[in-house]
């Protein structure tokens, strides 16, 4: 495997990733009512597909091909929220317990392809993982989600 290619494969995961995040705040954001909690998933949602758009163009530059959508974990864990919200005596208390669970999953892979010592990411490769997973983290250290949407 070349170089470019296991990079790519790499931003291609994440952007997998970032295709499931996005859609799974949207979900959320469709069972959640609150003005604070909506603007907390919307923003979520938009910074996701910002981290997408941004992958996407990076994989293009090592001449691959990004992948087009989500992964099916993706399509089993928003289908699993869907399940838990629907026979939970609490929903929101669930969903965001799940969105709060997909962040430190996501968390998780970027530090995992950022500390991989078999491949040295160009630094503005590197720059742009590093950015967006700090963002992720941010989101999830200010406060617990729970507490930042109560």
């Amino acid at each position: 495997m070349k170089y470019s290619e296991k990079i790519s494969n790499g931003l291609n995961q994440l952007l997998e990733k970032n295709y499931d995040a996005e859609k799974g705040f949207k979900l959320a954001m469709d069972k959640l009512d609150g003005p604070s909690i909506n603007k907390f998933l919307k923003d979520r949602a938009a910074q996701r597909g910002g981290f997408a758009q941004e992958l996407k163009s990076e994989i293009l530059e090592y001449g691959e091909l990004p992948e087009k959508g989500g992964s099916l974990k993706g399509d089993i864990h928003r289908a699993w929220m869907n399940l838990k919200a629907a026979v939970a005596s609490n929903e929101r208390e669930q969903l965001l317990e799940e969105i709060e669970r997909g962040e430190k999953a996501s968390l998780e892979e970027y530090n995992q392809i950022l500390n991989d010592r078999g491949v040295v990411l160009p630094p503005s490769t590197e720059s742009m993982l590093k950015r967006h997973r700090d963002a992720i983290k941010a989101s999830l250290t200010v406060a617990n989600i729970h507490e930042q949407l109560a």
